[in-house]
């Protein structure tokens, strides 16, 4: 938001440098981003003065160039060639002397520097338009009026303002800052210094009131306007160009310059319609209907929807209400009768039109934001008053008020000493009144320290305590609050013993250790990856969505880390691991919003390169099932069960982590729907683990064991099973049958063939045994061995290869 030092001083008196002021907007909280200095012409015409042509005569073997005699004030003449067919004695004309810069309507700057053309003496140059940016003309040299003495500076005769400009990066709570007098409000308080007085301007009129009906209240609770006749529009003065130049506006014609000075200056936007293509002579303020089309000021034909507030005649709409006109009603060098409108439109109708039909104006970054209810009255009288001065307009009808009630001010019940504790600092209670009554914020004494502050409409953000506690610190200066050596507070928090964010910082330092990337993505993502998975119904919508396809919060983490794989395999980046701790949301019953904590891991190309030592290795599933284990082990969780995955999507195959009977995770490769509709081509493994379930099954006291002082032992068993078998229920039954002795549990190989029939697989198996108390002998061994092979014969089934 741009904000003019020289504006602002219309609205309060300003002794202060515009670097000064910045640094006070800055430290209450309305950011400038940068100061610039304004020019109506580059450079300001520096360099470049009146001149008398006394002297011109034609150069020799030309056609065009003359030399001159130029009198510039300083008792010597200048010798200036020049090649304008105008060129004369006598003329009055615009010089820029040796040093100068010009800075042209179009291309780059221009120094003038002293030289020979043709062999003759030039000192300067006699300007034309284009050569100092006045204008498109290079027809000839500028013929100023005789009257202006040699000498005198070029920016004396164009009357060359200059002003320095505020960029302010204006965060969505200060609604009320978003004009120069929202802004000067905060200088009274900062400054302690009282606005200048402004001329209460009134429309007093007898005449009948203008046709208007308002059939949407809520969506705007004020509207006002009224018609004027004898319009006649044309150029803005030259102080309401330059003041609408200053802020980076074009100027269009006076009625419409006025409506943006009237916003600019008090934050109220305002639309004027060409009254006379207003059929029926009324004004109705309702939602589209099905079907209804508008052609917008842009020049595109907007198809409606009926959540659409629009501004229509009798018959058709006209414009989207806060949001663009139309192009039929607009404005133009015809008009001659107009009707002028300001209204208050409720904040959320204004910022659904405006995303849906991607428009962002003026009008509709302070609609969206909250503006004052109270201001479109005195706005209305305001933009009359210049329009009756500017334009030549009558008033023809008198004003239509839909809600001529002021809005009261919002009750706040608090204390002096809630305010000073909640900033830290005891801070005097005439300071705080001070403060909020700068602010415009009235305070009203209780009794015993207590407060009640009405906080005026305009101010949309300041609702609780907790708000005027902000209000007051950012006008007193964060900067005013020490802070101690020790900090201490009032309350004691009871710190979990497993503390979720530690277990992160654990976790993610093992899983980079492991070689993958942390990442962080965007919580907002596209409503297809819900669908394809089924979830559509749990998705959590965004009210004012920034775009359709960042239209609802992500239910998983998995799509998230796809498109960074995406991103990166598009630019030739083949082989990436990747990991990130994250929310995801999602709507549980009777419409209440669940926010989870889950970290999802993602593989794909090569695990290992090629290289003289090893041959290269692509990722697979046990990549991603040793990524897991890894955490597991971390997190000293000794007991879980992977098992079949219970739906297809989104992985084609994979297990299912369950921890303490909870599902605790899926992994797997990435099936080929979720592929295609991402849009990657190669293979992705990929695990979403939830943290809460982690959390519970954390064991954060750290397991120590002592290396037993035995031998261990080592004894293969090859063995042919069902195909639906897993290496999980292998090491079920194993551990059933022994789990003292049995320490660990190997397959070195895994076969499948015809002869061994269809449904079957044959695993090789390698068990390690070791008894922490003695060394094992080859009977306890045997015995071990025996029981092992019963128990997976009569439990799974198993045949015993020899």
């Amino acid at each position: 938001m741009k904000i003019s030092y020289q504006w602002l001083a219309n609205f309060i008196e300003l002794k202060e440098s515009a670097e000064e002021l910045s640094n006070k907007l800055t430290y209450a909280g309305l950011e400038v981003e940068s100061v610039e200095l304004y020019e109506a012409f580059k450079g300001g015409l520096e360099g470049l003065v009146v001149g008398k042509v006394v002297e011109c005569e034609r150069i020799p073997e030309t056609e065009k160039l003359h030399k001159t005699k130029i009198d510039i004030g300083t008792g010597e003449a200048l010798s200036v060639v020049c090649g304008a067919p105008n060129i004369k004695t006598g003329l009055t004309v615009v010089v820029a002397t040796s040093g100068a810069v010009l800075y042209p309507s179009e291309g780059e700057p221009i120094k003038i520097k002293k030289g020979k053309i043709r062999g003759e003496v030039s000192e300067g140059m006699i300007c034309a338009e284009d050569e100092i940016g006045l204008g498109g003309s290079h027809a000839g040299v500028i013929e100023l009026e005789a009257h202006w003495t040699a000498g005198t500076p070029a920016a004396t005769v164009y009357k060359v303002e200059s002003d320095y400009i505020f960029e302010i990066g204006l965060t969505p709570n200060r609604a009320d800052a978003a004009s120069h007098r929202g802004v000067a409000r905060d200088l009274k308080a900062i400054l302690k210094r009282s606005l200048k007085a402004e001329n209460q301007v009134a429309i007093n009129t007898t005449l009948p009131l203008a046709t208007v009906v308002v059939e949407n209240t809520e969506a705007c609770s004020r509207y006002t306007g009224l018609v004027m006749k004898n319009i006649k529009v044309g150029p803005s003065p030259e102080w309401l160009q330059f003041k609408l130049k200053t802020i980076g506006l074009n100027p269009i014609n006076n009625i419409v310059d006025i409506t943006n000075y009237v916003l600019h200056g008090w934050g109220q936007p305002m639309y004027a319609f060409d009254f006379d293509q207003v059929k029926g002579a009324e004004i109705r303020v309702r939602n589209a209907k099905v079907g209804e089309t508008l052609v917008t000021l842009d020049g595109i034909t907007r198809k409606l929807d009926p959540t659409d507030l629009l501004i229509c005649n009798d018959s058709e709409p006209m414009c989207i209400a806060g949001v663009m006109g139309g192009k039929a009603s607009g404005v133009s060098e015809s008009t001659t009768s107009i009707f002028l409108e300001s209204a208050y439109f409720n904040p959320t109708p204004v910022r659904k039109s405006s995303q849906r039909h991607a428009i962002k104006t003026d009008s509709s970054f302070r609609f969206e934001r909250g503006t004052d209810p109270n201001m479109p009255a005195q706005a209305l009288a305001i933009a009359v008053k210049l329009i009756e001065e500017l334009c030549g307009g009558v008033i023809s009808s008198g004003v239509f008020d839909s809600a001529p009630e002021a809005v009261a001010p919002f009750k706040i019940d608090t204390s002096y000493s809630y305010i000073s504790k909640y900033i830290g600092k005891e801070i005097p209670s005439e300071t705080i009144k001070e403060i909020l009554t700068g602010l415009e914020i009235s305070v009203t004494d209780t009794g015993n320290g207590n407060f009640t502050a009405l906080v005026p409409p305009f101010k949309v953000d300041v609702t609780r305590p907790a708000d005027l506690v902000e209000e007051v610190l950012r006008i007193y200066g964060y900067d005013n609050i020490p802070l101690s050596s020790s900090l201490a507070t009032n309350f004691l928090a009871l710190h979990p013993e497993k503390d979720r964010d530690k277990m992160q910082k654990k976790l993610s330092a093992l899983i980079a250790g492991l070689g993958y990337s942390e990442i962080i993505t965007n919580s907002l993502t596209t409503p297809a990856y819900a669908s394809l998975l089924g979830k559509q119904e749990g998705s959590v919508e965004i009210q004012n969505k920034l775009s359709e396809e960042l239209g609802v919060m992500r239910q998983d983490l998995l799509f998230s880390g796809l498109e960074v794989l995406r991103y990166n395999i598009n630019r030739r980046q083949q082989n990436i691991k990747a990991f990130e701790f994250g929310f995801v949301y999602k709507k549980g019953e009777q419409g209440k919003y669940i926010e989870e904590n889950k970290v999802g891991i993602w593989v794909t190309g090569e695990e290992q390169s090629d290289t003289w030592q090893h041959k290269s290795k692509s990722t697979d599933f046990y990549t991603i099932k040793q990524a897991i284990a890894s955490v597991l082990e971390k997190l000293n969780i000794q007991k879980y069960d992977l098992k079949p995955l219970s739906q297809k999507l989104p992985f084609s195959e994979g297990m299912e982590l369950w921890v303490q009977g909870k599902l605790a995770g899926t992994f797997g490769l990435v099936s080929q729907e979720v592929h295609t509709l991402v849009d990657i081509k190669v293979p992705v493994y990929a695990a979403e683990l939830n943290t809460k379930a982690l959390l519970d099954a954390y064991n954060n006291t750290p397991l120590f064991q002592e290396i037993t002082k035995f031998p261990e032992v080592k004894r293969d068993l090859s063995l042919v099973i069902d195909k639906h078998i897993s290496f999980e229920e292998l090491k079920k039954v194993a551990l059933k049958v022994d789990k003292k002795l049995i320490a660990e549990i190997n397959a070195f190989d895994v076969f499948e063939g015809k002869q061994l029939g269809e449904d079957k697989k044959a695993y090789a198996l390698t068990f390690t045994l070791v008894d922490k108390t003695q060394t094992l002998t080859d009977t306890v061994i045997d015995q071990t061995m025996d029981r092992l092979i019963k128990a997976y014969e009569t439990d799974l089934g198993a045949v015993i290869r020899k």
